[in-house]
């Protein structure tokens, strides 16, 4: 049974995503929209446009304060991130100020694996789990594109409808009974990402702010998530304090022997 991407993020947002300090890198302010914009870009050459702006990187380590907040119930956490390209995404939370990990995951385009320190536990699935919770156009790539500020590569395609609103490009569409609409600003990075699934009644929201440059390209400091679904409710802000691009990365995973699996 097809669901959305929101209960994806019930499920990965605990062990995943999540607001404090300000990035110590200079932001990079988006000039405001014109009077007068010109509005006669073609639909591939406004894509070409968006694509190029696009973050492209091998590897990245990443530090964020985040609030993770499930149904009122809201929790600081320290986040660290290692990713490489399409391949790997790992994540270690810490609380108390960054002292004691309590989650630890390692996710690749075929596997989830999360270790619950506060409850010596170990999960192991393929990718597909989160078909349990979402439809399948959540891929790998999406959780890579929502954490890193690109528009989710799926959507910038000419299928998609193309347009200019109030200066700034939009884009937006229907796949698999999943509409989509992505905001852009004016330094043409997205600054919204909306999914809904309205036969489910879920929703996500994403906004970014706070673009800082990393190396030629420019990488959000700030984003916040906020899912809907019947009763279900997720706010998650995050700031990243610390973003290296293409810096070696490892991704230590070793499960202790007490730790007991869950099926």
């Amino acid at each position: 049974m097809k669901k959305n991407i929101l209960n994806s993020v019930f499920l990965l947002g605990v062990v995943i995503f999540v607001s404090a300090c300000k990035p110590k890198k200079e932001i990079v302010v988006a000039p405001p929209t014109k009077t007068e914009t010109k509005t006669d870009n073609t639909k591939a050459e406004a894509l070409t446009l968006l694509n190029s702006k696009q973050l492209k990187f091998n590897t990245l380590s990443l530090k964020a304060k985040a609030t993770l907040d499930i149904a009122g119930n809201a929790n600081d956490v320290t986040m660290n991130f290692k990713m490489k390209d399409k391949e790997t995404i790992w994540v270690s939370i810490t609380a108390l100020g960054g002292m004691a990990e309590v989650a630890r995951a390692l996710i690749t385009p075929d596997s989830i694996k999360i270790m619950n320190r506060m409850k010596n536990e170990y999960l192991k699935k393929p990718f597909s789990y989160v078909y349990n919770f979402t439809n399948k156009q959540v891929n790998f790539n999406t959780l890579q594109a929502i954490l890193t500020g690109n528009a989710v590569g799926e959507f910038l395609v000419p299928e998609s409808d193309v347009k200019q609103e109030n200066g700034v490009w939009v884009v937006s569409g229907s796949k698999s009974e999943l509409d989509y609409r992505l905001l852009f600003n004016t330094l043409f990075k997205v600054s919204e990402t909306n999914l809904n699934d309205a036969k489910n009644g879920q929703a996500l929201k994403v906004t970014y702010s706070d673009y800082q440059k990393l190396n030629e390209f420019l990488f959000p400091g700030a984003l916040k998530i906020k899912t809907l679904s019947k009763a279900k409710t997720i706010n998650i802000d995050l700031q990243y304090v610390k973003i290296d691009g293409n810096v070696p990365v490892d991704f230590p995973f070793n499960v202790p022997k007490r730790f007991t699996v869950v099926k």
